[in-house]
């Protein structure tokens, strides 16, 4: 069985130095403070340095997914192309091509102006973007608390 490579986000922190073998009292304070300062130093650029690799492997495999998402919803495309071509084809055995292909035409148009309706409907509701029922609130409670501090 061959051994794998090493990417670089499972490679393990860079290790840190150990001070020389000397007792904490045999330092100097100072010592162990510029010990403890590169030794945090260091972490924080490992840590960094490791967050920095994560977020570009999910990055990558957010990108992915997003591009798979696309080419999903294009092949849906093309496929609810093909059903309305069903629909023209099939209504035309009944009436004459060109008469099937503006009912369905005409059927396909009806439905999108029924969404485009709904959805100014329900982006007239949400709009202005700011909490108005809440400030309504808010005014009425602030007028409340006037009238219970002049009685």
């Amino acid at each position: 069985m061959a051994m794998e490579p090493k990417t670089a986000a499972m490679q393990p922190a860079a290790q840190v130095p150990m001070p020389r073998q000397a007792h904490a009292h045999d330092r100097h304070a100072g010592e162990l403070v510029k010990d403890l300062s590169e030794q945090v130093s260091r972490l924080v650029r490992d840590e960094l340095r490791l967050a920095q690799l994560e977020m570009k492997r999910k990055g990558k495999q957010a990108g992915l997914g997003a591009g798979m998402l696309a080419g999903g919803g294009l092949i849906a495309w093309f496929g609810v192309g093909c059903l309305v071509a069903c629909a023209v084809i099939a209504i035309a055995g009944v009436v004459s091509a060109w008469l099937a292909a503006l009912v369905v035409g005409a059927a396909l148009l009806a439905a999108a102006g029924l969404a485009a309706l709904i959805g100014k409907g329900r982006l007239q509701k949400a709009t202005p973007p700011v909490p108005t029922e809440t400030i309504g609130s808010v005014k009425a409670d602030v007028e409340e608390m006037k009238e219970r501090a002049h009685r």
